[in-house]
């Protein structure tokens, strides 16, 4: 009779360990768990929400595939308002969760660059898809960025002034914050190092303030024919109309971070003919671009930018790392991220031995209202 007991329970205790759905185990059941830490509030708000929208849908692509290893894909989504303060706190939220596998995050350079230690120490895995600051991938092989640093971008601005637009007197004028006051240095550098340019001005502005009149003044004084605008897209739209009162036939110029409709909606005719370098064209005819781009169209109620589509990209990286490396364990699929190659959307992607990845550049402009690759 007790052997016949001793029987019952191990088929029971088999039973459980199986459970009722179809044969899948327990531990099969435990989600994949990847960290989105973005601005979901305050004045960067719309970049977070779409790289989100981004993420969700190559998330969702997994899942009815069949998920990674066996299990469903969890996105666990933190509000870091785009500020150190509260990024440093969500990394170490996101490090005691040790079913996190990885983090896209976070949004600007000195907010990545902030949680990053955090991350680096604890072996979790950050891809930044818009961190363009120099410093940031250094700071450890768990830190990758799946954009350029920001003077690959300057490199194609520069060319754009010299070569296609034939301009040579050039003026920069960029945002207040750590990332800003870098960035526009390295715009300086590049178009003082150029033969065919002259820096004429460089002004800052604040980030928060609509009002650039002082500064469009000096950079108007100084017989700007060029801008180059360093900054998000809230810079763009009352720069543009500003700068046209006082010179309709000033060319401004962006950063990759331009390439967003929200530009067009705020500037309206003021920024026809703003160029910008990107990894992503929406318009492309690629069937893998015109699928995401009607997805996130359906969703988000506008095209993506390129950095949302670094973002889709990201995540797909970061999935199909776990499946190669064939484990969850963190070191595995760190090597797995840094030896990938990656057909994206936003081009084939390999990371350095740093972390960067290598980014081929188009060049779009505004015209009609609408962005439209620039041919030269």
């Amino acid at each position: 009779m007790k052997r016949g007991v001793f029987v019952l329970a191990l088929v029971l205790a088999a039973f459980l360990a199986v459970g009722c759905g179809g044969g899948q185990s327990q531990a099969s059941s435990v989600p994949v768990k990847i960290a989105v830490a973005l601005p979901m509030t305050g004045d960067n708000a719309e970049y977070g929400k779409s790289f989100l929208t981004a993420a969700e849908i190559m998330v969702e692509k997994w899942n009815k595939a069949g998920g990674v290893l066996g299990k469903q894909i969890e996105l666990v989504i933190y509000d870091d308002k785009n500020s150190a303060e509260e990024a440093a706190s969500i990394a170490q939220k996101i490090v005691s969760d040790k079913d996190i596998i990885g983090v896209l995050g976070h949004f600007s350079s000195g907010v990545s660059m902030t949680a990053a230690p955090t991350y680096q120490e604890n072996k979790v895995i950050e891809i930044s898809n818009c961190a363009s600051h120099p410093g940031y991938s250094k700071i450890g092989n768990y830190i990758f960025r799946n954009n350029t640093v920001i003077s690959a971008e300057f490199n194609v601005i520069v060319d754009v002034v010299a070569n296609d637009l034939k301009l040579n007197k050039v003026g920069i004028i960029a945002i207040k914050t750590d990332w800003g006051n870098t960035a526009g240095g390295i715009a300086a550098d590049l178009v003082k190092a150029n033969p065919k340019l002259t820096l004429v001005a460089h002004e800052e502005v604040l980030e928060t303030s609509d009002d650039h009149g002082p500064a469009i003044a000096k950079l108007k004084a100084a017989g700007a024919e060029a801008v180059i605008a360093v900054g998000m897209y809230s810079l763009y739209g009352p720069l543009a109309r500003q700068y046209k009162e006082v010179d309709p036939k000033i060319q401004l110029l962006g950063v990759s971070n331009a390439y967003t409709q929200q530009i067009i909606q705020l500037g309206g005719d003021a920024v026809e003919g703003l160029f910008a370098p990107v990894s992503f064209f929406a318009q492309s005819d690629d069937p893998e671009v015109k699928a995401f781009v009607d997805e996130f169209k359906k969703r988000f109620g506008m095209e993506p930018s390129a950095l949302a589509a670094q973002a889709y990209d990201s995540i797909g990286i970061l999935l199909e790392a776990i499946k190669s490396a064939g484990s969850l364990e963190r070191e595995k699929v760190r090597d797995a991220v840094n030896s990938i190659s990656y057909p994206g959307i936003t081009g084939p992607t390999n990371f350095d031995s740093i972390g960067d990845a290598d980014k081929k550049f188009q060049k779009v402009r505004i015209q009609g209202g609408k962005f439209i690759q620039y041919k030269g």
